[in-house]
């Protein structure tokens, strides 16, 4: 039962990211002048790294529970190493660039808004990518 409400809560990640990416970003863009669509924006990311943190850890304690009932011995499976990568791509992507995107955005700092921004979308798709292998591999049927 806990490997189908891990895999539910891979796929529902999966489809909240890729709404923001291809439905939330866009249509924010489109219909706000630039600088209300970036007010908008950094509050859907900040709402999607916080649940990026929350399904992520709740998916490593998943995998390690189904692990220690299977095998007493730990070792590293996809199911555990993959949400581990995307948290540590949220981490990395919204919590580390989130302080320097904004002193960018005033004018301050080494790299620009526009270098941190591709940065920050690169760790974007690290983290979508992580999460696609993670709820592909729970698609599997249960044996």
């Amino acid at each position: 039962m806990l490997k189908r409400w891990q895999g539910l809560l891979a796929s529902l990640w999966l489809g909240q990211m890729f709404c923001v990416a291809a439905l939330v970003a866009p249509t924010a863009f489109a219909s706000l002048e630039r600088a209300q669509a970036g007010v908008l924006m950094r509050r859907v990311f900040e709402l999607d790294a916080q649940f990026s943190l929350a399904a992520g850890l709740l998916l490593v304690l998943m995998a390690r529970r189904l692990q220690r009932d299977v095998v007493p011995v730990r070792t590293l499976t996809a199911e555990l190493l993959l949400p581990l990568a995307a948290l540590l791509a949220t981490v990395a992507g919204y919590f580390g660039l989130q302080p320097m995107m904004e002193a960018a955005r005033m004018g301050q700092g080494a790299l620009s808004f526009g270098a941190l921004h591709a940065v920050s979308s690169a760790f974007y798709a690290i983290k979508g990518l992580a999460v696609l292998a993670l709820a592909w591999r729970l698609s599997r049927p249960i044996s």
